[in-house]
């Protein structure tokens, strides 16, 4: 199993000085794991999941320098190296880094999703984006009918965004 607060403190130490970053990660990690847990996943996809999810955004400061943007398919390419970076540090198997990899290199892509791991790190990372991008009503509306599948993750969307 991975130690989740060592890689919390790890992951915070990478992208330290940005606030902004940790905040949105330690955010995007309490969601994950409260759908996660609702959702009934095993403590072995649940830790992967949460390793995921402190980690999806890792690779984020090297899209800045390499591309000057953020944008998700960058995300997703620069964010396993980073990521391998940090796994260097802690204890774990060569399948959980592998999954954890996957997840952290799809986790903008919506398309044949595979795993509820997957599923939940999509929705939880929604959840905060929709917050912290301030996005219309409509735009959630949208995600809820084509991303969320989660009895969890609609539930909090409806709860956080008033809308029914």
């Amino acid at each position: 199993m991975i130690d989740i607060n060592k890689l919390v403190f790890l992951a915070a130490e990478y992208d330290k000085g940005d606030p902004r970053r940790i905040n949105h990660f330690v955010k995007v990690h309490a969601y994950a794991k409260l759908i996660g847990e609702k959702e009934g996943l095993d403590k072995e996809t649940l830790n992967i999941l949460e390793a995921a999810a402190v980690l999806h955004d890792i690779g984020i400061h090297n899209c800045e320098k390499k591309y000057q943007s953020v944008a998700g398919e960058y995300q997703q390419k620069e964010g396993v190296p980073a990521a391998k970076e940090i796994f260097a540090q802690i204890d774990h198997t060569p399948e959980e880094a592998e999954r954890v990899c996957f997840l952290i290199a799809h986790h903008h892509t919506y398309k044949n999703v595979s795993g509820k791991d997957w599923r939940i790190l999509l929705e939880s990372d929604f959840i905060v984006n929709a917050f912290e991008d301030g996005m219309s009503e409509k735009a959630i509306t949208e995600a809820e009918k084509n991303i969320f599948r989660t009895e969890t993750g609609k539930h909090l969307l409806k709860i956080l965004f008033d809308h029914a």
